[in-house]
């Protein structure tokens, strides 16, 4: 391995207990570029050419109040696989936010838990006064990489092979763009949406495969709400209103108190793709929901599947450590009850029907992307660890036999959201592997894996050497090499 240290960033933060600043989550501050990645175990598959990417929080400096796990500094990894070869390197997305508080050498802005009024400067986004970290998300359109932050920040355009962030999307609108726009890579077309505390209160919008701007336009709402994902179809676009929001009154105050309105039923939007036509609304059980895998049309009926909440506000983690049994309460799959879930809207009656895919605790489900807005037969799940933000193991679900078989990583492993990345000339929907980095806390390193998906109970054909230990997070995609160069799947 061939290892390059690029020039440290300033750091502030200091030694704690806090549970997510400590053990999978301990901050990484270095960046690196490592070539001819070492195999640990198996071989580097020759059949795969593209990017693994994974967007992760890492605390730079000390926080000036309660510290969240979300409130931490985006940081990119990169695996780049090709001709049986891997290479790996880390970049802080340098956002507005970074390079401020860089010069400050201190931190400007509050957390996610913070009263009103820690920040010392003006924030962003939704909330209004939280740091734009681009911590989130990060997907690939129109050749570049796009890393985005939940609460509706700038959208940061990132070139997907060097990591060197190239500024903010041109297109973005004056209300942010939130995590999770979705790419249908048969057109080339990215949809996104954003949501605030002012009429309409949430848009969609639609930029094409030439990175412009070609639709925006409001979808009302009767209120602030915290939509976190959506979904589309060869046709339409999904977007929600769910009863898991902002207290008004709260609001009033400029505190931001998430509560759950338990006699409003949850709402889904049918939103035309492009134009400006009719929106549809149905209604379901009340619920929350964070993220969709797919969805597609099926006659006179939109199916969309995603992960139902049975327990939307859940409380405290009784067995926290003291001070953190709220925050950790809510960042835990198995106190809020996330299970995959089937709604079908039928666009001729108005009519909606709901089922339960999987009793098990699951969430970050990841599919083939060739297939997104489209009928398709395989999800890919996480497993977590209860009482906590961490993944254990991925469950593939066959959603035609109603199937399943898994792989989990081992005591004190913990992996990342697993992206699906298909096999050069593959003709199967599973035809490829599963990618992801695991922290592995034995031993105090990181490795990435490939899991073949076509037998995943198999367990990684490769595990491959990282040079560092990771910081764990959230969401991560994959992008084949042609689908960078040509912006579009032919």
């Amino acid at each position: 391995m061939q290892l390059t240290r690029h020039k440290p960033i300033v750091t502030s933060l200091k030694p704690s207990n806090h549970p997510y600043l400590n053990g999978a989550w301990t901050p990484l501050h270095e960046e690196v570029d490592a070539l001819e990645l070492e195999v640990i175990e198996g071989a580097i598959p020759t059949d795969i050419d593209g990017v693994y990417l994974r967007n992760t929080e890492n605390q730079i400096h000390q926080p000036l109040g309660r510290f969240h796990p979300f409130d931490g500094d985006g940081m990119l990894h990169q695996i780049d696989f090709a001709n049986g070869r891997a290479n790996y390197r880390n970049r802080f997305v340098r956002t507005r936010c970074f390079h401020a508080e860089q010069e400050a050498q201190d931190s400007l802005w509050g957390g996610l838990m913070d009263r009103v009024g820690v920040s010392k400067r003006p924030g962003f986004g939704a909330h209004g006064g939280l740091k734009d970290s681009s911590s989130t998300d990060v997907i690939v359109h129109a050749g570049k990489a796009l890393s985005t932050f939940y609460q509706c920040g700038e959208a940061y355009v990132v070139d997907p092979e060097t990591l060197e962030t190239e500024g903010v999307a041109h297109w973005g609108p004056l209300d942010g763009v939130s995590a999770h726009p979705k790419v249908d890579e048969r057109t080339g077309e990215l949809m996104f949406f954003n949501y605030s505390t002012h009429a309409p209160y949430m848009h969609y919008g639609v930029v094409d495969a030439d990175n412009k701007l070609i639709h925006y336009r409001p979808v009302p709402l009767p209120g602030p709400r915290l939509p976190h994902d959506m979904a589309f179809t060869e046709n339409y676009a999904i977007l929600n209103d769910f009863p898991l929001f902002w207290d008004p009154e709260a609001l009033k105050l400029n505190a931001h108190v998430v509560r759950m309105h338990p006699g409003i039923p949850s709402r889904f939007a049918i939103v035309p793709r492009r134009g400006n036509g009719e929106i549809r609304w149905f209604e379901a059980a009340p619920t929350f929901v964070l993220h969709w895998t797919n969805a597609y049309e099926d006659g006179d009926e939109i199916v969309l599947d995603g992960y139902f909440q049975s327990n939307p506000e859940p409380g405290k983690f009784k067995d926290a450590p003291q001070g953190y049994e709220h925050m950790m309460g809510h960042l835990d799959e198995h106190t809020f009850q996330s299970r995959l879930h089937r709604w079908r809207f039928n666009l001729k009656t108005g009519a909606t029907q709901e089922e339960t895919l999987d009793p098990r605790i699951l969430e970050f489900g990841t599919i083939n992307q060739r297939v997104a807005g489209r009928k398709y037969r395989y999800v890919y799940s996480t497993t977590s660890k209860p009482g906590w933000f961490l993944f254990t193991g991925f469950v593939k679900h066959d959603l035609e036999t109603r199937t399943s078989e898994s792989y989990e990583l081992g005591e004190g492993r913990y992996g990342s959201e697993a992206p699906f990345a298909p096999r050069i000339g593959a003709t199967d929907e599973d035809d490829g592997y599963l990618v992801s980095f695991v922290i592995d806390e034995n031993r105090g390193t990181a490795e990435c894996v490939l899991i073949d998906a076509k037998r995943i109970d198999d367990g990684p054909v490769v595990r491959i050497a990282l040079p560092h230990k990771i910081c764990s997070g959230t969401h991560a995609c994959w992008a084949d090499r042609q689908f960078i160069r040509d912006r579009k799947r032919p």
